[in-house]
């Protein structure tokens, strides 16, 4: 492959094809770790320094999009502009337009559709962003993800990059075989309509400095009724966005209590954990 194709791109589909993916990957993962490292020493203009680097990084575009019109089950499912990414040269130049020509993007209403909800005759809202939103998203988390990360609550495994519901039944497990263990409780709790009435303005003050590049209208993005005329966002997040595991943090950030270590290589995009739909998401254990 052509020198050039690495520096600025892919220009067609057959560069697209020719892109050394495990590089790029080892460099979206060095400097997520490097964001992680830098926010657990407290370092928080090294931070925005790393994240803007990640935002403006061409491995980061190139696995985003790859990440969102390859790997999610969702990649042929459209938003209300109707468009998705299947062909080589598509997904090139969407990765082109992500790093170069998205910063005075606007996010388009998401695409609401009900889908029936297991176990009961009620139905659940499921939002579908556009394409290049989704990409964005996934550009977006990983810059913030490593940041709340290295912070976050120790002992929290739902809607977390490298954990799942083995971390929880194991915490658990070491728990109740303790021989100083007194009390023997187990609570089953759930967030009722979490995301339907998340505070964007909350979640928007959390991410304080962090260089947004239209992170906010993403996150006040509207709704679409089932592909026709687009309402007023009226708060909540729509269900399976790429960036909701991290809305779900910034609600409650813990910071001081973050674990320690380095960032899981599991968290890079692609891996699926730490997905809505992962078996690992919403089990938490406190």
């Amino acid at each position: 492959m052509d020198a050039t194709a690495v520096v600025n791109g892919p220009k067609d589909a057959e560069d697209w094809y020719g892109i050394d993916w495990d590089q790029a990957e080892r460099d979206v993962r060095r400097l997520r770790q490097r964001i992680f490292a830098a926010s657990q020493e407290g370092d928080l203009k090294k931070v925005r320094n790393l994240q803007r680097l990640m935002l403006r990084s061409r491995a980061n575009a190139l696995v985003s999009v790859r990440r969102v019109t390859e790997v999610n089950a969702g990649r042929k499912t459209p938003g209300v502009d109707g468009k998705v990414a299947l062909l080589a040269s598509q997904k090139a130049d969407l990765a082109d337009w992500c790093q170069r020509r998205s910063r005075l993007w606007t996010a388009r209403p998401v695409r609401r559709v009900l889908i029936p909800k297991p176990g009961s005759a009620k139905k659940r809202t499921l939002g579908i962003p556009v394409i290049a939103d989704r990409a964005l998203q996934a550009m977006t988390v990983s810059a913030l993800e490593p940041e709340r990360e290295a912070r976050f609550e120790p002992r929290s495994y739902g809607f977390r990059p490298g954990r799942g519901c083995h971390d929880a039944i194991a915490a658990i497990f070491w728990t109740v075989a303790g021989s100083r263990t007194k009390r023997r409780r187990a609570l089953d709790a759930d967030l009722k309509a979490a995301f339907d009435h998340a505070d964007h303005g909350h979640i928007l003050r959390q991410l304080g400095t962090f260089p947004r590049q239209g992170a906010d209208r993403r996150v006040a993005e509207g709704r679409g009724d089932r592909g026709r005329q687009a309402r007023p966002d009226r708060g909540g997040h729509p269900a399976r966005r790429r960036d909701q595991p991290v809305d779900l943090r910034h609600r409650a950030p813990r910071d001081g209590g973050g674990r320690r270590g380095r960032l899981p290589v599991e968290s890079l995009p692609g891996s699926g954990i730490g997905d809505p739909g992962h078996p690992g998401a919403g089990e938490v254990c406190r």
